[in-house]
């Protein structure tokens, strides 16, 4: 990878640990950008499904990704309808169609694809490089961005993750039992773990937080606090 002239704020974890949200706000206090990972592979099973593509052909899925533009931004003052980014692919807005459960299904199964991961990640590297970012997803402090300036570990236990990915499920108008989402969350959990590339790990350098019992609010301004100390210091 390049020589790097950014500062970096990698930040792992679980489904519903509250990455999107704090990292999004942290971004916005520090006026960096915002890069949801995951977007990247929801993007990437929107070209399968579009393209009629078996998403478990990566042979076919990944030459069409390295082909795409993907370009991620904070939302302007025209996009404030309650995105944490906008996502463009090859110039459309597809911030909003990536959300559907289709593609969220879909996204779980292309980011098995080592050949997929590979694009990707050159991707987000590269986009890493050009300017300051709080960058979050499953392999980000070791895989994509390993000399982050600050690597951060968000969890929570997985009943208090359940909850949330339940109630945020429920905002959208998604009729679904708190058991369903229990389950679906665990069956998550277990294969962003397993996987044989990129497994899902805590790196020895990580600053693990547990957003468990403390706030969003609360859990921003340490790592607002932490940056500021860093750049302080540095």
């Amino acid at each position: 990878m390049a020589k790097k002239n950014s500062f970096q704020i990698a930040i792992d974890g679980p489904v519903a640990a509250g990455k999107g949200t704090v990292s999004r706000l942290v971004a916005d206090k520090l006026g960096f950008l915002y890069v949801d990972t995951g977007a990247m592979y929801r993007v990437t099973a929107l070209i399968g499904i579009r393209n009629q593509i078996d998403l478990s052909n990566q042979d076919q899925l990944a030459p069409l990704v390295k082909k795409a533009t993907i370009h991620m931004r904070n939302p302007n003052s025209q996009e404030k309808d309650g995105r944490l980014t906008t996502v463009l692919l090859d110039n459309e807005d597809v911030s909003w169609v990536i959300r559907t459960e289709d593609v969220s299904q879909g996204a779980s199964k292309v980011a098995v694809h080592p050949q997929v991961r590979s694009v990707l990640v050159e991707k987000q590297q590269q986009i890493a490089l050009e300017q300051d970012v709080v960058m979050e997803g499953r392999d980000i402090t070791y895989r994509v961005l390993p000399q982050a300036d600050l690597k951060i570990y968000l969890t929570a236990n997985d009943v208090v993750r359940a909850k949330r990915r339940h109630h945020d499920l429920l905002t959208k108008g998604v009729d679904i039992e708190f058991d369903e989402v229990y389950k679906d969350l665990l069956e998550r959990d277990h294969r962003d773990q397993s996987r044989s590339v990129d497994p899902l790990q805590i790196v020895e350098d990580a600053w693990v937080i547990d957003t468990s019992d403390i706030s969003i609010q609360q859990v921003v301004a340490l790592i607002v606090s932490k940056v500021e100390l860093m750049s302080t210091v540095g």
